[in-house]
């Protein structure tokens, strides 16, 4: 096969065209092309907005078209796959996967396939459950703290817009991508360049995911929280559960710790076990929300509304003289603001979309970096205590889990708002119009009055006066890390830390590739 990047539709021409332009390129018949597959698909949104395709192409005479071709965008194509660790025998002692999220779904399936019959468990409720939890709380603001935006099956990512999207190569993630279209999702994330499932989508994968989890040896306890770890001689020996009410122990040899960013409980009774951890850098702000159509607008310019395009996204980030950054995160095109407390008397917020991203607003993340020096004191889980500071004055603000929100121009007009403008907010179970500098630290405010106009000269109404400021966003990774060692286990031998929570990933794909990698460890173990 042969694999041709670099060509470009003008949106409204059908793909159907690109067999044609292939043949043209190789300079060959299109009837000598037996085969043209759309590998990838970008948008180009510079001057002259085109659709860019990377293909492959397999042709009579592949070799000798090859040397004749002399155009760079023609190399050699040679399909590669992920190939699943060689089974192992059951052992005795079945091990056991803590955390339902990407990395914990994906760690429990490559040791399911591979024979390891793991336990999987998950404090939170199955995504059927947990959906009807999470409505409740966005309808009345009343918070299950067991069964939340944070926790159950899926992890955060569950109620998001479902980016699969990665900065990094690697075999896993077509894996990951083919696995979950198998499940449900759409099979544009296989192709698109910017691929996204969606929160419905993504809510019917998880329950076929559970389904070939189960029939691949997997036991899924739901509503079962890690209460305790014993340890002898170095080694992790059990752990004690509580489930339904009850605390049990189970017998462990090794336990992939896929905890997740907020399990802050667990967090802390992991510290005072002995596992070894460590304060890590994070990011901490504020959701913006904009009219959808003017995002278009500036994206798409004279082609915004084309039936062809979707709902345009946007990447922002900028360095100040303060030596600050902030950045744009988890962008939620057609999407909504979403209240993501897992704790009481804590407000927190988050970003979703469904795959269709057709609501009016969209939304995303305005970040400030925040490193260890920023934290309250030198203890691994000090940057815990500070979100939570955040989230503490978020909800005092607003006397409960409605959140305070700001109009732009009048955050950076230092005044609290009375009300919003053009742009209406989606945050449930609603808002309170007020000045944000009351719950955010100085030295977030202040980044973000810098970065807000040099965002609008990158982004044309970025910075637009009756955007929508919603507080606070404190989850976007973790703000600890859980050591490991080159075969990925802590200083307690058996115990394997993996993905977001832990401190190793940062999204829905990179955390399932992680806790992929981090099974393949534990692999290891029972084949020496």
């Amino acid at each position: 096969m042969l694999r041709i990047d670099q060509l470009r539709l003008h949106p409204g021409q059908q793909e159907t065209l690109l067999r044609a332009r292939c043949a043209k390129l190789l300079r060959v018949a299109p009837a000598d092309i037996t085969a043209c597959t759309v590998l990838r698909k970008a948008i180009d949104a510079r001057e002259d907005l085109t659709l860019v395709y990377t293909v492959s192409v397999s042709v009579k005479n592949e070799a000798q078209v090859l040397r004749r071709c002399r155009d760079k965008r023609v190399t050699a194509y040679v399909p590669e796959h992920y190939v699943l660790p060689a089974p192992v025998a059951p052992p005795e002692v079945r091990p056991i996967v803590v955390g339902a999220g990407p990395a914990g779904l994906f760690a429990a399936l490559v040791l399911a396939r591979c024979g390891a019959r793991p336990i999987l468990l998950e404090r939170g409720q199955p995504v059927e459950q947990r959906s009807r939890d999470v409505t409740h709380f966005w309808r009345t603001g009343r918070l299950d703290t067991e069964s939340n935006v944070q926790f159950g099956e899926g992890g955060a990512g569950a109620f998001s817009d479902g980016k699969l999207n990665t900065g990094t190569k690697d075999l896993r993630h077509r894996f990951i991508l083919e696995t979950l279209v198998r499940c449900g999702a759409p099979d544009t994330i296989l192709t698109d360049a910017k691929p996204h499932v969606g929160t419905d989508k993504l809510h019917i994968a998880l329950q076929a995911l559970r389904q070939e989890l189960e029939a691949a040896g997997a036991d899924i306890c739901f509503n079962a929280r890690l209460e305790h770890i014993r340890i002898q001689d170095g080694a992790v020996s059990a752990v004690t559960v509580r489930r339904d009410g009850q605390t049990y122990d189970l017998p462990a040899r090794h336990v992939v710790l896929a905890l997740g960013h907020s399990a802050r409980d667990t967090f802390e009774r992991l510290y005072q076990a002995g596992l070894a951890m460590e304060p890590k850098p994070f990011a901490m702000g504020v959701r913006i929300e904009h009219r959808q159509s003017a995002i278009d607008a500036a994206q798409y310019r004279s082609l915004a509304g084309h039936p062809a395009l979707p709902p345009s996204t946007y990447k922002l980030s900028c360095h100040l003289p303060t030596g600050r950054s902030a950045f744009s995160f988890c962008i939620c095109p057609g999407g909504q603001v979403v209240a993501a407390a897992s704790e009481p008397g804590r407000t927190v917020t988050n970003g979703m979309s469904v795959y269709a991203r057709d609501g009016e607003n969209i939304n995303g993340a305005l970040l400030v970096n925040v490193t260890p020096a920023d934290f309250p004191s030198d203890h691994p889980l000090a940057g815990i205590a500070l979100q939570r500071q955040l989230e503490t004055a978020a909800y005092a603000l607003t006397g409960g889990f409605a959140a305070p929100c700001q109009r732009v121009a009048d955050f950076l007009a230092g005044r609290p708002s009375a009300g919003p403008g053009t742009v209406r907010p989606s945050y449930r179970p609603g808002v309170v119009y007020t000045d944000l500098r009351r719950c955010l630290p100085d030295f977030i405010s202040e980044t973000l009055a810098l970065a807000l106009p040099v965002l609008g000269r990158q982004l044309r109404g970025y910075d637009d006066p009756d955007a929508l400021l919603t507080g606070v966003e404190t989850r976007s990774s973790s703000p600890v890390r859980l050591v490991r060692d080159a075969h990925y286990e802590a200083n307690i031998r058996g115990i394997f830390p993996c993905g977001e929570g832990a401190g190793y990933a940062g999204g829905i794909l990179s955390a399932a590739a992680d806790g992929m990698r981090c099974a393949e460890k534990l692999l290891e173990v029972y084949t020496t």
